[in-house]
C-alpha cells in the first residue's frame, strides 16, 4: 500500500469536491484514503510515526488548500502562502492528534475523537484571531443548496458532521473488509452509505419544494460601480463617487424603490466620524434622498475618529496614536440615510486577518513585520463594535441587517442580525481584490448558506461583482456579472419567522467540544479494548 499515493488521492478528492467548480458528494469519502494511510502506518514498527502521519496529512491538506484558495495570491503572495501553509499544517496536526489517540484507544473511540476534534477546530476557526473558516466542510454544499435546506436547523456544522459520518462509515467498512475479506461487508457499506447520503438529501428536497413564507415585498437596487480597488477606489474623492452613485441609481430607480444598496467602502476617502453630519458628502446624500423620499440608502464608508481621552484607548481595539495625547480609530462602516434626521451606523466587526486585524501582534509583528493580505476590505487595522446593528426603513416596515464582506462567511454571527429583528439582509462587499478567480465566486456562493440558515432574502452589492438577489431558499434570483458596471433592481420578501438555527446557533460545535473533552479524558483513564 503506497501511503503517499493515498494521501495524494485524498487531497485531490477534497479539492474536486469544493465549490464553485466541484461536486460535494466526493467529500463523503475524501478523507478515507488518508485514514487508510494513517491506519497502515500506525500498525507498522516504523519509527517517528507521528512525524510521518503529519507529512502524509500535509500532502492531502496542502493540495486541498492550494487548489481551493490559490486565488489569494492575487492579493498578496506572502499572505497567500502564509494562509495555505499554516492552515494545511493545522489540519495535519489534527490527524497527528488522532494518530496519537488511536495508538492508545479503540478504533471506534479514536474515530469519535477525530470527528469532534475536527468540528471543534472548525468552531475555533470562527472565533480566534486567525479566523479562516473558508474551508469549513459545511460550506462545500453552497452550490447544491437543495441538498442542505435543513441548515435552517443545524447550520453548516450539520454539513460537516454529515461529511465525517460518511467518511467514518466507509472507512470502517473497508477495515472490516481488509480484516475478513467478506464481500458482503462491501455491499453492506455501500447500501448504508447510500442511505446516509440519500435520506438527508430527500429530507432537504422535501423542504425545498414545499418551503414558502409570507411577507412584504421590498423593491431594492444593488449598485455595482466596478471600481479598481488597487488604483481608482482610493485615489478619487467621496464627492466624485457620490455623483457616480446618483448616475447608476437613476438608471433603475422608480417611485416604488424602497432601498438602494452600495458596496463596502464605496466612500473610501476616510470621513471624520463626528463631523460627518455637517459634511459636504452628507449634504449631497441628503439631497439625493430628499429627491426620492421613499428611498432608504445603505452604503459602505470609511470613517476616522480622532479623540484625546486616554480612557477610550482599549487594548483589544486597533487604536492608533496620531500624536502625543491624540489617538484615532479607523472604521469600515455601513451607514443608513433616509428622510429621518439621524444616521444609523454599523462598524464591521468580523475583520479580515492581516488587513483589518493583525493577530497576536506582540508575537508575530517582530517576525513577519507588516505583511498583509487583501481579502476584501481596506488595508488598515480596524475598530469594531460588539452588537449587530439593524437599520429600520423610514416607514418602519422594513428592517435590514447590514453585513460587510467577510462577515457573510460566519453563520452564527449573521444570526445576530435576525435576533435583532432584521427581516431581510444586505451584504455589501468589495470582491475585486482577487480578479477573475474562484475567490469572488465562492464568496457569493457562501451567501446562499446564510439565506437558508436564517430564511432571509438577501440583496448583495459588490464593487466589481457578483451583485445578486438571493431568496430565502438560497436561490440566486438575479445577478450582475463580475467586472460589469451597473445597477441591479429586483424584489426581496421580508420574513419575521425565526429559524431553529437562529435561536440555537452552532450547538453542534458546542456539543462536539464537550464530547471532545470527555473523550480526551477517557483516553487517560481507560485502556484500549479492541484492535484492528
Amino acid at each position: 500500500m503506497n501511503r503517499k499515493l493515498l494521501a495524494l488521492i485524498s487531497g485531490i478528492i477534497l479539492a474536486l469536491g469544493w465549490p464553485t467548480y466541484g461536486f460535494p458528494a466526493l467529500l463523503f469519502f475524501g478523507f478515507v484514503p488518508l485514514l487508510l494511510a494513517e491506519h497502515h502506518l500506525r500498525h507498522t514498527s516504523e519509527k517517528r510515526k507521528g512525524l510521518k502521519v503529519f507529512g502524509l496529512a500535509y500532502i492531502s491538506f496542502f493540495i486541498w488548500n492550494i487548489t481551493t484558495t490559490n486565488w489569494l495570491r492575487y492579493a498578496d503572495l506572502f499572505g497567500a502562502s502564509f494562509a495555505v501553509f499554516v492552515n494545511s499544517a493545522l489540519m495535519a496536526l489534527l490527524l497527528v492528534l488522532y494518530h496519537k489517540y488511536a495508538l492508545k484507544q479503540s478504533q471506534n473511540r479514536a474515530l469519535l475523537f477525530l470527528v469532534v476534534l475536527w468540528i471543534s477546530f472548525e468552531k475555533l476557526h470562527l472565533h480566534w484571531e486567525f479566523a479562516w473558516p473558508w474551508l469549513n466542510l459545511g460550506n462545500a454544499f453552497s452550490e447544491f443548496i437543495s441538498w442542505v435546506q435543513w441548515y435552517e436547523y443545524t447550520g453548516t456544522f450539520g454539513g460537516t458532521l454529515w461529511v465525517w459520518l460518511l467518511n467514518v462509515l466507509i472507512f470502517k467498512g473497508l477495515l472490516d473488509y481488509q480484516k475478513n475479506r467478506d464481500r458482503t461487508v462491501i455491499k453492506s457499506t455501500v447500501i448504508q452509505s447510500l442511505i446516509g447520503i440519500l435520506i438527508p438529501i430527500g429530507i432537504s428536497l422535501g423542504i425545498y419544494y414545499t418551503y414558502s413564507h409570507e411577507g412584504e415585498s421590498v423593491n431594492v437596487i444593488a449598485l455595482q460601480p466596478n471600481i479598481d480597488p488597487y488604483s481608482d477606489k482610493y485615489s478619487a474623492t467621496n464627492i466624485k463617487f457620490s455623483d457616480l452613485l446618483v448616475e447608476l441609481t437613476n438608471s433603475k430607480i422608480t417611485d416604488s424603490t424602497d432601498f438602494v444598496v452600495a458596496p463596502e467602502t464605496y466612500f473610501a476617502e476616510s470621513a471624520p466620524l463626528h463631523r460627518f453630519e455637517n459634511s459636504l458628502l452628507k449634504s449631497r446624500l441628503d439631497r439625493y434622498v430628499n429627491s426620492h423620499p421613499n428611498v432608504n440608502l445603505i452604503t459602505g464608508i470609511s470613517f476616522i475618529d480622532f479623540f484625546r481621552d486616554p480612557k477610550r484607548v482599549r487594548k483589544e481595539t486597533n487604536t492608533y496614536r496620531f500624536q502625543p495625547n491624540t489617538w484615532y480609530d479607523d472604521y469600515n462602516s455601513a451607514i443608513f440615510i433616509n428622510s429621518a434626521d439621524s444616521v444609523p451606523m454599523y462598524h464591521k466587526s468580523k475583520l479580515v486577518v492581516g488587513v483589518e486585524n493583525f493577530p497576536y501582534q506582540s508575537v508575530l509583528k517582530p517576525i513577519i513585520g507588516d505583511a498583509m493580505i487583501d481579502l476584501g476590505g481596506t488595508v488598515a487595522m480596524k475598530t469594531t463594535q460588539d452588537e449587530r446593528s439593524v437599520f429600520t426603513s423610514s416607514n418602519s416596515r422594513f428592517k435590514v441587517g447590514p453585513i460587510i464582506c467577510y462577515e457573510s462567511v460566519f453563520g452564527e454571527f449573521v444570526t445576530g442580525y435576525v435576533r435583532n429583528d432584521a427581516n431581510f439582509l444586505a451584504i455589501i462587499t468589495n470582491d475585486a481584490w482577487w480578479n477573475e478567480t474562484q475567490g469572488h465566486k465562492q464568496h457569493l456562493s457562501y451567501a446562499k448558506l446564510r439565506a437558508v440558515e436564517t430564511r432571509r432574502d438577501i440583496v448583495r452589492s459588490a464593487n466589481t461583482g457578483i451583485s445578486a438577489i438571493i431568496n430565502a431558499k438560497g436561490e440566486i434570483v438575479d445577478y450582475l456579472g463580475y467586472n460589469e458596471q451597473g445597477a441591479l433592481s429586483g424584489q426581496v420578501t421580508t420574513n419575521d419567522h425565526v429559524t431553529f438555527y437562529v435561536i440555537a446557533g452552532d450547538y453542534i460545535a458546542r456539543i462536539s467540544f464537550f464530547v471532545l473533552i470527555f473523550v480526551f479524558l477517557i483516553g487517560f483513564f481507560r485502556r484500549k479494548k479492541e484492535k484492528y
